[in-house]
């Protein structure tokens, strides 16, 4: 580990991600690099090492360009990226003279096992470990996997009580929460399914600030779509992944997030979005047994969970000082 990286874990300036095997999180990072790209607010992923720097670059190309998904993991993949940006508030000194915004450096870390090492428990402890080093948690919730597996509380319960158990050991449980911030994302808003279910609740409202009118729900109801998610779980099991988050999270630092790595289908000649046409996953006319990505790759809210982690984590070194 070298010296930057040693550092920036000391100050907890790590976001480390976990969800279901399968649940997205390659794809999602992907996205990320496209979503930040697209926004052009500050913010930008770079990889720590060769490896994460191709993977990164693989990833990205091989969703915007060639409208597919990453392979499925085969064992443990070890990926490090780096989220730079510049932080509200923090300025710096500059050569010639004025102060300019500091600039933040925050470790994004990737163990993405598969499921099959994953229920074998050898994976465990080095994803405990990243965990407990983080300070900032993006959880992946795939409603659709949920729906079909129901599975998400048995790959959340053993890992959440071993993080707790390292953080009574280290004297940061003192009042019953882990000290994390977590970003609580529901993946796959682009699916009809999950979309039509919210608009069911009446969830749904326009992206008023996006150039395409998406449909969206709101982070005050991200929460409210979640826990109707969980109550349709097919084992039944799902609510206990909410009653944990409340459980063992501090509430303030815990946020919901409606996300979509690929977005609605837009036509990519007129850059419209046809509400009555949104899907943009659809099988494969050379491979009926596979799925593809119909049209041009429009992330939703994919950065706002990471750019708020960042800057919460930010905030706390800043209170440190």
């Amino acid at each position: 580990m070298n010296p930057q990286e040693t550092a920036r874990q000391q100050l907890g300036h790590n976001i480390a991600m976990w969800g279901t095997p399968g649940s997205g999180k390659t794809t999602f990072l992907g996205a990320l690099s496209i979503a930040l790209s697209r926004q052009d607010q500050g913010w930008k992923l770079v990889g720590s090492d060769v490896p994460s720097t191709d993977a990164l670059i693989k990833l990205a190309t091989d969703l915007a360009g060639q409208r597919k998904f990453p392979q499925p993991t085969q064992g443990i993949e070890r990926y490090r990226w780096n989220l730079v940006g510049a932080a509200p508030g923090r300025r710096r000194r500059r050569p010639w003279g004025g102060p300019g915004p500091e600039a933040v450096q925050i470790g994004l870390d990737l163990r993405d096992p598969t499921g099959e090492v994953y229920a074998l428990n050898a994976a465990s402890e080095d994803l405990v470990e990243r965990l407990v080093k983080s300070r900032g948690i993006i959880y992946l919730f795939d409603p659709v996997w949920e729906f079909v597996k129901g599975n998400s509380f048995d790959y959340l319960y053993g890992v959440l009580l071993r993080i707790a158990h390292r953080m009574v050991d280290a004297g940061e449980f003192s009042d019953g929460s882990l000290p994390h911030y977590l970003a609580v994302c529901i993946t796959k808003f682009d699916d009809v399914r999950v979309l039509e279910t919210a608009e069911k609740l009446r969830l749904v409202t326009p992206d008023t600030e996006g150039l395409l009118g998406f449909p969206r729900v709101g982070d005050d109801d991200a929460r409210a779509l979640f826990r109707w998610l969980c109550e349709v779980s097919r084992s039944g099991n799902a609510e206990l992944v909410l009653n944990m988050i409340k459980q063992f999270f501090h509430e303030d630092r815990v946020r919901y997030y409606v996300t979509s790595s690929i977005g609605f289908y837009v036509d990519p000649e007129f850059r419209l979005f046809d509400p009555d046409d949104v899907q943009n996953l659809i099988p494969d006319p050379d491979n009926p047994t596979q799925m593809k990505i119909r049209g041009p790759v429009y992330p939703i809210n994919v950065t706002e969970p990471v750019t708020w982690l960042a800057q919460e984590l930010a905030a706390q070194d800043r209170s440190r000082r």
